[in-house]
């Protein structure tokens, strides 16, 4: 990989659809959801296949820091980078960038969610060694589209035009629009065409190119980040990020800047990537039993029985739980919530979480 190349992993979402195991002082890049490792470790230990440790960076809230510094002790300090409140990716990346810029002025950043699962390694490499290069023309933006599998209607889309490149047997293609989240008939027509990927927000590119992005469609958060760059390594750092925070707008990293630009390029992936976006993946990704339950369970949990029982998700945090000739169903037990939703239904998990919000039950979030 590039001497230049750096990675900065974003880790300051709230993950509502994985409510209640998901809340504000649990997130779900800090939950294991099965397995032995929480999906930010997954994400550190995957990205540093591709750079060393002091070029690797955090963001996350300041809330969420101490967590994040026990998962991840290799980091320094100035490597986690504390946001003083949520304001989306677009100042996440921003900052994030001119946080690495300080350090290497002709870095190119890799973007990356903590909570996203990768199954091909190699192949991951592969696609990111690509990346990188392409990003490394401060004239070009890059984002890592991946090639979907079915036609996805809670994922947005990025649509290919001409091809642009060849290398290292990875076609690199030049972006036309983006398509949020369509309705099924349309992410069918999208899938057919052969022209889309899904988006994961997996963008490279040059510090350089992304500043003059900035300037150009997002001036208000140039104008933010700009302003911080001499306080960075210094103790005012805090300070100037609040500031800059309270200045700006919360925006996606796509509408400020990708859906604008006319530079942005795409190199596939084809490497296994899924987004843990609901209860529902959560279950496709887990082993299941000979009735095809997935049972999940945290450590020295209690019993979960099953009679009868077909194609549930279970999730136990304490209690024995006893699901009996139930099908489909997602059950999550914690110590202070149950919930109980039917499969197909997961991604309204955000809807509660939305209707706990406008009643101020803030204590269940």
């Amino acid at each position: 990989m590039d001497n230049h190349a750096f990675a900065l992993i974003l880790a300051g979402g709230g993950g509502t659809r994985l409510w209640p195991k998901s809340r504000e002082k649990s997130p779900k890049q800090l939950l294991k959801l099965g397995g032995e490792k929480t999906l930010l470790r997954m994400t550190v230990d995957r990205v540093q296949a591709l750079v060393d440790w002091d070029h690797i960076f955090i963001i996350t809230n300041a809330s969420q820091y101490a967590d994040v510094r026990r998962e991840v002790p290799e980091l320094s300090d100035t490597q986690i980078i504390q946001e003083p409140m949520k304001r989306e990716t677009a100042m996440a990346m921003a900052l994030g960038a001119m946080a690495i810029y300080s350090r290497d002025p002709k870095a190119v950043v890799m973007n990356f969610a903590s909570d996203h699962v990768v199954t091909d390694q190699k192949e991951f490499e592969h696609v990111m060694q690509v990346a990188v290069e392409v990003a490394t023309d401060v004239s070009k933006l890059v984002a890592v589209g991946i090639s979907p599998t079915f036609p996805h209607t809670g994922l947005g889309y990025i649509q290919i035009g001409s091809q642009n490149a060849t290398l290292h047997n990875l076609p690199v293609y030049s972006v036309t629009s983006f398509r949020e989240k369509p309705n099924l008939e349309l992410a069918q027509s999208f899938i057919a065409s052969g022209k889309y990927f899904w988006n994961a927000n997996n963008y490279t590119w040059s510090c350089e190119a992304l500043f003059q992005a900035l300037e150009t469609y997002a001036p208000q958060i140039f104008q933010a980040i700009h302003a911080v760059l001499p306080a960075i390594g210094t103790d005012s750092f805090g300070d100037a990020m609040k500031k800059a925070y309270e200045s700006v707008e919360s925006i996606s990293i796509d509408y400020a800047v990708s859906e604008k630009a006319n530079n942005l390029y795409l190199v596939p992936g084809d490497f296994g990537w899924n987004d843990i976006g609901d209860w529902s993946v959560v279950y496709d990704l887990s082993k299941k039993d000979a009735f095809d339950n997935a049972i999940l369970r945290e450590k020295d949990s209690g019993e979960i029985e099953v009679l009868d029982a077909h194609r549930n998700l279970v999730y136990a945090d304490g209690k024995c739980v006893a699901i009996v000739g139930v099908e489909d169903m997602v059950i999550v037990d914690t110590d202070e919530i149950l919930l109980v939703i039917p499969k197909h239904r997961s991604q309204d998990v955000k809807k509660i979480v939305t209707q706990l919000k406008e009643q101020k039950k803030l204590h269940l979030l």
